[in-house]
C-alpha cells in the first residue's frame, strides 16, 4: 500500500542511420574478389527509448534551456503529479522530465521564472534546489528512526488495551492512538492536505480518508495501526528504491576524481575533470586510468572489468587504448588523454544507465494506463459499495463504511507499479557492470522477445584480421615454402591485412623474404617485380593475364572458387593463395548456446557465397547467405521477421540500413567505437559472441520476473478486493497485504542486481 513508484519518460528519440560499405581489397588492388560489404546500421530510442514496441517520447522543445532540479523528497508519480499540477500553465515551462530513482526534475523552459517554479513546488511541500552539477546524485532523505518505532509501540499498546476489553473510544486507548498517529502521521497527514488541496485523488489522500473515516467509526486502535504499517511502508520502500539507485553509484564511484598530470618535468594533481585533451597523465600501479587514452610509454596490465565485464586483465603497451575507470597492474605508464572527463567510456556508458531510468518501457506504459483507471475506478466502486450495501440489506451503515474504507486502501496500485522500474532498474544496472550496455526497458523488452538472430560475418563471426589459408601450387618446380617466399617477396612493402597476412604467415615459417627490383603497383590488377632475374607477379586473373598465363591455365586453376590471389611468372601460373579470416574461438560454443535457446540463426555477408558458407558452416549454422548486396540484406532482415522478432548482429564500426531495420541492433566491441555507443539498441562491449547467449538468457530471465512481479501484484489485489466485497477484510489487514505484496515485488526486482553468471542455456 505504499507509494506508487515508476520512472517517468524521459528519453529522447535518437535514431540514426549510418551507411558505409567499405571494400576490404588490397592496397595496391589484387582483385583478390573479396568484396566484402558490411551492412551494419543501428537505429534506436536513445536509452531507455521504445524501438518497434512503442514510441518514444517527444524530444526537448526546440530553444529550450533545461534545469535540473533536486527534490529529495520525490521518489514516486504520486509526488510527479502534484508536480505537474504545480507547475501546469506556468509561463515559460514547457516540459517536464522526471527520475525518481534519483530524485531529479528536468524542467526544460524558456524564459521561466527559477524562483517562481520552486516557490510552486514549496507549496506543494517538495522544496526543490537547483543541480548545478548533473553528476551529483541527490541524497535520499533519511529521516530519524525513533518517532517511527514509537509510534509503532504505541499503536500495539492501543490495539492491545482494546484486545483486553478497554473501549475502543475510551481516553487510555484515544489517547495511546493519537500519540502514535502524532508520532508517525505527520508526513502523510501533510501530503494529504497538499493532495487536497491540488484536487489529486493520490494514496496520501485515500490514506487520509481512510484514517480519518477510521476514527470518526471509533476505530482508534487499528486508525493508528493503519496509519504506522502505511509510514513503514514507505520507509521500507525508500530504501528499496535506495538499493537499485545503490547501481548506478557503484558505476559512479568508477570514474576517477583525481589524475596526476605532467607540468614539465614535474607531476600534479589535479581534478580529473579540468585535464585537457592532449595532456600527458601518469597512471600509477594499482590506480584506476583517469581518463580515456593511448599509452604513452610502459607496458603493463589493466583490468578492464569496470567496462566489459571480463575479468582477466589484458596487457597493453605504447599506442593502445585504455578506458577511465580500468585499474592498472604491476607497472608504471602514462597515458596521453583523447577525451574529457564527460567524454570517457565510462562517463558515456553511466549516462546511458542513468537516462535508461527515466525512459518507460512498453509493459510500464501499461501498467501506467491501468492504474490510471484501476484507481478511480475502484475508488467509485467503494463510495457506492458504502451507499448500496446498507440500501440493499447487505450490511449494516457503520460496516459497510468500514468496508468502504477498507477499498480506498486496496485503490492504490503500489505494488504493481512499483513492479517495473526496480526490476528494469537492477536488470539494467546489472548488465551494464557485465560489460552489456542496454539501453532502456524497451530494448531489454525486445531482447527477450527476439527468436531470431542475423550475424554479420567480418568482424562479427570470425576476428576481422584476414590469414593466409591455404597454398596450391600449381607447377611441380615449386612446393608450398618457395611459393610463400615468393609471394612474401612482392609483399613485402605493403601494410594492407592481406598483404600482412602472406608476410605474418612467412615469419611464422621463418622463410626470409628476397630481394625484388623494378616493383611495379597496377591498380586493380596487383603487384609484377623482378626476383633473381625473372619476371613475377601475385594479383588477379587481370594480372595473370597481363603476364601472359593463357585462360585455359586460369580456368584449369579453379582460381575463382579458390577466391585469393593468383602467383604467375613468364605466362605461367605457379599458386594460387587463399587468403581467408578465421573464426572466433568462441564462436562455436556461442551458436550452440543461442540454439539451444531456441534461436534461429542466419549469417548475412556481402562477402563471397563460397567464403559465408565455410565459415558459418564452421560456426555451426546451417543458412548463410553471400553477395549481398545493403538492399538485400534489408530484404532478408524482413523476410527473417516471419520467424519472430529479429536481432542483427555486427561489429559496430561499419553501419548500414540491416540494423535499423532489425527490431533490436547489437553491437559488437563498441568500446572502442563511439558510433556504436550512441547508436546500437544494446552495445557489447567486449568483441566476444559468447556475450550474446548471456545477453538473451538475462533479458529473458528479466522480463519473467517482471511479469511474476505484476502477477503478484494483481493476485494480492484481487484476493483482498473479493475479502472487502465479502466484509471481512480489516484496514489493518489491507495494508499489511499491500505492503507485504510491495517488499515482495521489490525484493524479487533485486535479485537481478546480483552479478550476472554463467548465462542458462534453456530454450523458452
Amino acid at each position: 500500500m505504499n507509494k506508487c513508484c515508476h520512472s517517468s519518460a524521459a528519453e529522447q528519440a535518437a535514431g540514426q542511420r549510418h551507411e558505409h560499405q567499405p571494400e576490404h581489397g588490397h592496397a595496391h588492388a589484387h582483385g583478390h574478389g573479396h568484396d566484402h560489404q558490411h551492412d551494419h546500421s543501428h537505429e534506436h530510442a536513445a536509452c531507455g527509448g521504445a524501438p518497434a514496441v512503442a514510441a518514444p517520447a517527444a524530444p526537448p522543445p526546440a530553444g529550450s534551456q533545461p534545469w535540473r532540479l533536486a527534490i529529495p523528497a520525490m521518489d514516486c508519480p504520486t509526488e510527479g503529479r502534484m508536480v505537474e499540477k504545480a507547475l501546469a500553465g506556468m509561463a515559460g515551462v514547457l516540459q517536464l522530465d522526471f527520475n525518481y530513482i534519483e530524485r531529479t526534475l528536468i524542467v526544460h523552459q524558456q524564459g521561466a521564472s527559477l524562483a517562481a517554479v520552486q516557490q510552486a513546488l514549496a507549496a506543494s511541500g517538495l522544496a526543490a534546489r537547483l543541480q548545478e552539477n548533473a553528476a551529483n546524485l541527490v541524497a535520499p532523505v533519511r529521516p530519524a528512526g525513533w518517532p517511527l518505532w514509537s509510534a509503532g509501540v504505541l499503536a500495539l499498546l492501543a490495539e492491545a488495551l482494546a484486545f483486553a476489553g478497554q473501549a475502543e473510544s475510551g481516553w487510555p486507548v484515544v489517547s495511546l492512538a493519537a500519540a502514535s498517529m502524532l508520532l508517525g502521521g505527520r508526513a502523510t497527514a501533510r501530503k494529504g492536505w497538499y493532495a487536497l488541496k491540488s484536487r489529486s485523488l493520490n494514496i496520501y489522500f485515500l490514506m487520509s480518508l481512510a484514517v480519518g473515516g477510521a476514527m470518526l467509526l471509533g476505530q482508534w486502535p487499528e486508525a493508528a495501526m493503519v496509519l504506522f504499517l502505511f509510514a513503514l511502508s514507505e520507509r521500507l520502500e525508500a530504501m528499496s528504491l535506495a538499493r537499485a539507485g545503490a547501481a548506478v553509484r557503484a558505476l559512479m564511484a568508477l570514474k576517477p576524481e583525481l589524475a596526476w598530470v605532467q607540468h614539465g618535468d614535474d607531476w600534479r594533481q589535479v581534478a580529473a575533470g579540468s585535464v585537457e585533451v592532449g595532456r600527458i597523465v601518469r597512471v600509477r600501479p594499482g590506480e584506476r586510468v583517469p581518463l580515456d587514452g593511448r599509452i604513452a610509454s610502459g607496458h603493463s596490465d589493466f583490468d578492464e572489468a569496470a567496462i566489459n565485464g571480463e575479468s582477466l586483465p589484458l596487457a597493453k603497451g605504447p599506442g593502445e587504448q585504455v578506458f577511465a575507470g580500468t585499474i592498472n597492474g604491476a607497472a608504471l605508464v602514462t597515458v596521453q588523454v583523447t577525451a574529457s572527463a564527460d567524454g570517457s567510456l565510462l562517463a558515456r556508458i553511466i549516462a546511458r544507465v542513468r537516462d535508461a531510468q527515466a525512459g518507460k518501457a512498453a509493459t510500464q506504459r501499461f501498467i501506467d494506463r491501468f492504474a490510471a483507471v484501476y484507481t478511480p475506478l475502484v475508488v467509485t466502486l467503494a463510495v457506492l459499495f458504502a451507499i448500496g450495501a446498507p440500501l440493499a440489506g447487505w450490511l449494516p451503515w457503520q460496516q459497510a463504511l468500514y468496508q468502504a474504507l477498507v477499498l480506498l486502501v486496496i485503490a492504490c496500485p503500489c505494488a504493481l507499479v512499483i513492479a517495473t522500474p526496480v526490476t528494469l532498474v537492477s536488470a539494467l544496472s546489472a548488465a551494464a557492470r557485465h560489460g552489456m550496455l542496454i539501453k532502456g526497458g524497451a530494448a531489454l523488452e525486445t531482447a527477450a522477445r527476439v527468436r531470431v538472430v542475423a550475424l554479420d560475418k567480418t568482424g562479427t563471426l570470425t576476428r576481422g584480421q584476414p590469414a593466409l589459408a591455404d597454398i596450391r601450387c600449381l607447377d611441380a618446380a615449386l612446393d608450398e615454402r618457395g611459393a610463400l617466399q615468393l609471394a612474401a617477396s612482392l609483399e613485402a612493402h605493403s601494410t594492407h591485412p592481406l598483404a600482412r597476412a602472406v608476410l605474418q604467415a612467412a615469419q611464422q615459417q621463418g622463410i626470409a623474404p628476397l630481394a625484388v627490383d623494378g616493383l611495379q603497383e597496377l591498380a586493380g590488377e596487383g603487384v609484377i617485380a623482378g626476383i633473381g632475374g625473372v619476371r613475377y607477379g601475385l594479383g588477379n586473373a587481370r594480372l595473370a593475364a597481363r603476364l601472359g598465363v593463357a585462360e585455359t591455365a586460369l580456368a584449369a586453376s579453379d582460381y575463382r572458387q579458390r577466391g585469393g590471389m593468383l602467383l604467375c611468372a613468364d605466362g605461367r601460373l605457379l599458386a594460387a593463395l587463399q587468403v581467408a579470416d578465421s573464426l572466433r574461438p568462441e564462436a562455436l560454443a556461442a551458436v550452440a548456446a543461442l540454439q539451444r535457446q531456441g534461436m534461429r540463426l542466419q549469417v548475412l555477408s556481402g562477402d563471397h557465397p563460397a567464403e559465408v558458407a565455410r565459415i558459418a558452416a564452421a560456426a555451426g549454422i546451417a543458412a548463410a547467405t553471400g553477395a549481398l548486396l545493403p538492399e538485400d540484406k534489408l530484404a532478408s532482415i524482413r523476410a527473417l521477421g516471419q520467424h519472430g522478432a529479429v536481432a542483427m548482429v555486427g561489429d559496430g564500426v561499419n553501419d548500414a540500413p540491416a540494423l535499423a531495420q532489425a527490431e533490436l541492433g547489437i553491437a559488437m566491441g563498441a568500446a572502442g567505437s563511439d558510433v556504436a555507443l550512441e547508436t546500437a539498441q544494446v552495445a557489447l562491449m567486449e568483441d566476444r559472441l559468447d556475450k550474446l547467449p548471456q545477453l538473451f538468457a538475462h533479458a529473458r530471465r528479466s522480463m519473467a520476473l517482471l511479469r511474476a512481479n505484476i502477477v503478484l501484484a494483481l493476485a494480492i489485489k484481487l484476493v483482498f478486493f473479493v475479502l472487502a466485497l465479502a466484509g471481512v477484510a480489516s484496514l489493518w489487514m489491507a495494508v499489511f497485504a499491500d505492503v507485504g505484496a510491495s517488499l515482495l515485488v521489490i525484493f524479487n526486482g533485486l535479485r537481478l542486481a546480483r552479478p550476472i553468471g554463467e548465462a542458462k542455456h534453456e530454450r523458452t
